[in-house]
């Protein structure tokens, strides 16, 4: 029936360990809950799902964005402005003759 070395012995085995973890009494009690939780989380897995789609639905396509403007960098490169008359080079120089 199974693959991989699991078989009808194996289910057996497992049905004896719930029966008596939760007694003969209670099994159709956690059926019942096992079954709630499941549609529950099938309902939500779909609702998920649906969110998703309407989402992807809701974006512009390709054509609209290549019909867009490129954005333009608001930030531009700072350049630093030496003093005139002394280079960067001589500044660094004269300090150092003066130690």
């Amino acid at each position: 029936m199974f693959t991989n070395g699991f078989g009808w012995p194996h289910v057996v085995i497992i049905l004896a360990v719930v029966i008596l973890l939760f007694g003969w009494k209670r099994l159709p009690d956690a059926a019942r809950g096992l079954g709630k939780s499941m549609r529950i989380f099938k309902t939500e897995m779909r609702s998920m799902r649906d969110e998703d789609e309407a989402a992807n639905s809701s974006r512009p396509t390709d054509a609209v964005a290549e019909q867009l403007p490129p954005a333009q960098s608001p930030v531009q490169s700072a350049q630093v402005q030496q003093p005139q008359g002394q280079s960067a080079q001589s500044q660094v120089h004269s300090s150092d003759a003066q130690r």
